[in-house]
């Protein structure tokens, strides 16, 4: 089966699995959004979850992060793993964000990845979960998946998105990749999946293999 044919046939099938999806990462401003995803990092979105509360009444503005003590944002943030690189990086992007940008969050991969700490997988579910623009997100499990179901090949971020681009349709990538990600953790996790229960093991390249 033809790549094209064969992702065609995989957003059908996931998109009957997961009819309704969005962003696992909960957010009220658009910033916040931007803060979480840097969290998420070597984290899962439940535990970035059950940090961004408290962090976010405390600092309720990209101005308040730009003002506030590395040190101080640390402490909200220590779960998260990598919490001194973290915190660094949040006070810096809305830094960047209220002197460059007026306190918008921008709206394009390329001044996206201009902020601190940001790179080409939180820039496009920026511009994807806030702005409804083309995006294709390439966390840890969309890289996964699509190398196993045969419609990647390599473990490079911006290779796999390279890769997907070219046949996923534009108006698909985002919820695709949120779909891969539910899938990913509920099915085809990294060391034990579950291919007896998936609903792409006829078609998947790693299942036929083993």
């Amino acid at each position: 089966m033809k790549k094209k044919k064969l992702a065609a046939e995989i957003i059908e099938r996931l998109k009957a699995e997961y009819p309704e999806v969005k962003c696992a990462l909960v957010y009220e401003k658009p910033h916040e959004l931007l803060i979480a995803t840097r969290l998420s990092a070597q984290c899962t979105d439940k535990r970035v979850n059950l940090v961004t509360p408290a962090l976010f009444k405390r600092f309720p503005t990209v101005e308040a992060f730009a003002e506030a003590e590395v040190s101080e944002v640390e402490e909200y943030i220590k779960s998260c793993g990598l919490f001194h690189t973290k915190a660094r990086d949040i006070v810096e992007m809305c830094r960047q964000l209220r002197d460059i940008y007026g306190s918008v969050v921008p709206d394009s991969i390329e001044e996206l990845v201009t902020l601190a700490g940001v790179g080409r997988k939180t820039a496009n579910l920026i511009v994807g979960d806030l702005y409804g623009k083309p995006a294709m997100v390439c966390d840890t499990h969309v890289i996964r998946l699509t190398n196993r179901l045969g419609l990647a090949k390599g473990t490079d971020a911006v290779q796999v998105e390279k890769q997907l681009r070219a046949i996923i349709p534009a108006e698909e990538g985002l919820n695709f990749c949120h779909r891969l990600v539910w899938h990913g953790r509920g099915v085809c996790s990294a060391r034990a999946p579950r291919c007896e229960e998936c609903a792409l093991k006829d078609i998947c390249k790693y299942n036929k293999s083993r």
